[in-house]
């Protein structure tokens, strides 16, 4: 657990991300941090790979101390993989679903294969779902919302293509962007122990949800605003 309140520890099986709110270009709580879990990995035998990057998603970037676990500097980098998410220090989304579209393109190939060889169409859509539906899905409601306008475009050749192998029409990426929305909004409702249950709140009336305030258009295309708005429909 964190011991500032200002900053947010995230653990998933051996993988550990420092994530801090730094105000007025003040540091220090961030730095007490990782600090702290540089001390409590060495005193429990752990070791922490000092290759492991920071990125930073201030406007304003000013240059500062390098961060430093065992006497190693951290490297400052413009962008990073977290979790199979290429997320850049301006929060755009364009190189997570450039790497989605090439991954995707690849699958393209044995889907042909699989047609040449007389695969019947239950089985062509089925490789479709599994294989290069799932990499275009993959996390959608995280990235897909703030995707750009050619972004989508790509994705949805990929679609176009996979349609045209299949025989089959296959369904857009916007719709299954906006089933995923509304089946995890509904989750996150239910669920009183996720994080984000608390901006799911009803309004007097008790029919709709309270909208979310959003004074950047990047924060209105994010998962929350789009999930109360689709619940609300």
């Amino acid at each position: 657990m964190a011991r500032h309140d200002s900053n947010t520890i995230i653990k998933l099986a051996d993988d550990t991300t420092v994530v801090g709110l730094i105000t007025d270009n003040d540091e220090t709580a961030y730095r007490d941090e990782v600090r702290d879990l540089a001390v409590w990995c060495q005193d429990n035998n752990l070791f922490l790979h000092v290759i492991k990057t920071i990125v930073d998603y201030r406007k304003r970037r000013t240059e500062h101390a390098p961060i430093l676990i065992n006497r190693a500097v951290v490297e400052q980098v413009e962008s990073f993989k977290f979790l199979g998410v290429h997320i850049t220090n301006k929060l755009t989304w364009s190189k997570h679903s450039k790497t989605v579209v090439k991954t995707a393109r690849q699958n393209l190939f044995p889907l042909r294969r699989l047609k040449i060889f007389g695969m019947g169409p239950q089985i062509l859509s089925r490789f479709y779902s599994c294989t290069i539906e799932s990499i275009l899905t993959g996390y959608i409601t995280a990235w897909y919302g703030s995707c750009s306008a050619s972004d989508r475009k790509a994705l949805l050749r990929v679609v176009c293509t996979a349609q045209c192998i299949t025989g089959a029409k296959r369904p857009p990426i916007q719709d299954l962007y906006t089933r995923k929305c509304q089946r995890k909004a509904q989750k996150n409702v239910k669920n009183s122990s996720h994080p984000g249950h608390r901006l799911f709140s009803l309004l007097l009336h008790g029919k709709r949800y309270r909208s979310t305030k959003s004074r950047s258009k990047r924060l209105l295309n994010s998962f929350y605003p789009q999930g109360i708005r689709l619940l609300n429909i």
